[in-house]
């Protein structure tokens, strides 16, 4: 029966992430968000730009698009228009995938200009498969999204242990106990703000520990806010700001393996962070969800930027804060693209230390594991094979955290895949649940020996004679 119109609007108003918080609120739960991600942003035109041989105002225009793209990108993932956008609070960033890629591309001759001009043939194939991965959330069940979700939190945590150590692996003070202990001091006050305070100021811990932390850097003498003033207050985008983009087939190739694994880390996202904000996820809604990714990332190099991305450790923040609203992430979006639009803001915001960071996202990426923890409690393990599912995936997940350049004598592509430990734990989750709970010659009726193993919890009675067990 067809749902009356007026009714349907209710509905859809009722939807968790449809709640609008004051706007106060709404500008530091989405200061919040940005201030969690933004290393992150940066982080990949820093790394290309060096890697490319960029003079330092280069390199700046670099940092200033990336902003300004990720921005744009998140507000029309979480605001949505017709056919783009899953209208979710999930934050768009440039995508730490792509980085090696980029690198090969343009260590091949071809420069920024081939890397820009694979982004956009790359993404737009991409489009073009969208309506094809949204038809994947069917093999998304709570053992594939909670083996997902606990590997995008064990492979974030190492980013925040090397934030604490300083960031930098070259820098003299790397891992000394200052930058530790620094982000030890954060990591506490995060706590103690979640503990004792109440309320707006409880949900904001993440941002207040941060600032905190970032005073205390201050007083110690391990920031420095002098560079602010250097360089232009305000700085409109510029268009082809590195020329016209070039296109190579070898580089487009590469690239699409790339977009290709990039979409399989937006789904996952987008279902994890479903589950956490408790709303219904159709496929649909994630065909929506991965056209604004592509559409991002093929505009993103007419800007001077790369392919955007969902950001995990940002789902870690929802799940943390329990701020569902898509509104609030919008506006971080918003701040984004303020900061892209001046890059004295975006100065700011860069002096902020790396071991502050660490020490907030050591908070923050546990929470992502521990999400994905709490969603595998509710998963039957009687009488299948779920548990050897989530052995495999986290087995796989953790390699390449564990052992990087496990995979670097495969074929490329497969290498690219696979050297992701959440693209690598979904395409686990995925084969084998299909295999073991879809396929029905493979679906038996009885688990495996490993997956009949009794509990930990578990002990077997010695006087009972049917060998049942009892809890120990």
């Amino acid at each position: 029966m067809r749902i009356p119109h007026s009714r349907s609007r209710t509905a859809h108003r009722a939807r968790p992430e449809d709640e609008r918080p004051p706007v106060r609120r709404q500008i530091l739960y989405g200061l919040q968000h940005i201030l969690s991600m933004y290393g992150g942003v940066i982080a990949v035109p820093l790394i290309i730009g060096g890697a490319t041989g960029l003079p330092p105002e280069r390199i700046a225009l670099l940092v200033t698009a990336a902003l300004f793209v990720s921005g744009a990108a998140t507000i029309l993932q979480t605001v949505g228009v017709p056919f783009f956008g899953s209208q979710l609070p999930l934050v768009q960033g440039i995508s730490f995938a792509s980085v090696a890629t980029m690198t090969a591309i343009a260590a091949r001759g071809g420069g920024l200009s081939a890397v820009f001009g694979s982004i956009i043939v790359a993404s737009l194939i991409g489009l073009v498969l969208s309506p094809f991965f949204s038809q994947l959330i069917r093999f998304f069940p709570p053992v594939v999204t909670g083996s997902i979700i606990t590997v995008i939190g064990v492979s974030l945590l190492p980013v925040s242990f090397r934030w604490a150590m300083g960031g930098t692996a070259t820098a003299p003070d790397y891992g000394s106990v200052s930058n530790i202990a620094l982000a030890g001091a954060t990591f506490l006050i995060v706590l103690l703000v979640s503990r004792l305070l109440q309320g707006l100021l409880s949900r904001l811990s993440i941002l207040l520990g941060i600032v905190a932390g970032t005073l205390v850097a201050f007083a110690l003498g391990k920031t420095d806010f002098s560079g602010v003033g250097h360089g232009p207050v305000v700085a409109l985008p510029q268009v082809l700001p590195f020329g016209a983009p070039a296109f190579s087939v070898s580089a487009i190739v590469s690239m699409t393996v790339v977009i290709l694994v990039t979409m399989i880390e937006t789904t996952a996202d987008i279902v994890a962070l479903g589950e956490i904000v408790e709303t219904e996820v159709s496929p649909r809604r994630v065909g929506d969800g991965l056209r604004a990714d592509m559409l991002s990332s093929a505009v993103a190099p007419l800007f001077g930027s790369f392919p955007c991305t969902a950001f995990a450790q940002n789902v870690g923040l929802v799940a943390l804060t329990r701020v569902k609203s898509r509104y609030v992430v919008a506006t971080g979006g918003l701040i984004l693209v303020v900061l892209g639009l001046l890059p004295v803001l975006g100065r700011v915001a860069a002096a902020i230390p790396q071991p502050v960071l660490g020490g907030a996202g050591i908070v923050l990426f546990g929470v992502v594991a521990a999400s994905g923890i709490r969603t595998l409690a509710k998963v039957d393990y009687d009488n299948n094979l779920n548990l050897v599912i989530v052995a495999s995936a986290l087995g796989f997940g953790i390699i390449p955290i564990a052992v990087p350049g496990f995979w670097s004598h495969f074929p490329g592509w497969f290498a690219t895949i696979m050297d992701s430990g959440i693209s690598s734990a979904s395409v686990v989750a995925v084969v084998l649940n299909v295999a073991f709970n879809e396929t029905r010659a493979l679906r038996k009726s009885g688990p495996s020996t490993v997956a009949a193993a009794p509990s930990p919890g578990t002990v077997a009675r010695a006087d009972s004679p049917d060998g049942t067990t009892e809890t120990g």
